[in-house]
């Protein structure tokens, strides 16, 4: 299992995760490590969707470690009020659920079952820097 990353290197004027009042709200996270994109390109439909999973992953912990960036002492996220899985897709790409389960599966692993809540998966024609995934959390604070 791969480690969270507190600290994602914003890629533009913007900040990692806003906090307000008990709900955190982070921006779009893609598969970085230390601000490097380690996964490019669209997601094919000739690809076995397994090929993904490390790029959703990845994206979906660099969207929590933002959101626990928030955190204070003791505190802890208690529900994922919202999930948006963007996929860099080919046009008959179809199984966009199936892959947007990857993120939900990591944060079931980090935060436990009952921590999951709507989420939208949406096919998108590009992405920042041609990556194939960006995630976006909107979390509960306890």
């Amino acid at each position: 299992m791969i480690n969270i990353d507190k600290t994602p290197v914003p890629q533009g004027k913007y900040l990692a995760a806003v906090r307000h009042s008990d709900v955190i709200y982070t921006s779009g996270m893609t598969p970085r490590k230390a601000g490097k994109l380690l996964f490019s390109g669209k997601i094919k439909v000739s690809e076995d969707i397994e090929s993904y999973r490390d790029a959703v992953e990845l994206a979906t912990l660099n969207a929590l470690g933002a959101a626990q960036n928030c955190l204070e002492a003791g505190e802890k996220i208690s529900l994922i009020l919202q999930m948006s899985v963007f996929l860099n897709t080919e046009e008959h790409f179809s199984l966009h659920a199936k892959i947007a389960d990857f993120a939900s599966e990591i944060l079931i692993n980090y935060l436990g079952i009952k921590s999951i809540g709507s989420r939208a998966a949406i096919g998108v024609a590009s992405l920042p820097s041609n990556a194939p995934v960006e995630i976006t959390l909107v979390c509960k604070v306890n």
